[in-house]
């Protein structure tokens, strides 16, 4: 799995790298970034809560 945070979408308020630090961080411009493009099998449920938490949707999974 795979993932990407929709810079124009993102509002940097943090839900992703609550719900899952070990994919997501917050950069020097506030906004949400992936830690890693490639979803370890591990990680892949952290992942889509994630994205189930985003109140944006600018969390991507493919």
């Amino acid at each position: 799995m795979k993932v990407k945070v929709n810079q124009e979408a993102c509002i940097g308020c943090g839900a992703c790298t609550a719900v899952a630090e070990d994919l997501f961080e917050i950069n020097d411009e506030g906004l949400s970034t992936a830690k890693v493009a490639e979803v370890p099998a591990d990680k892949e449920q952290a992942a889509k809560d994630a994205q189930e938490t985003c109140p944006t949707g600018a969390i991507v999974t493919e």
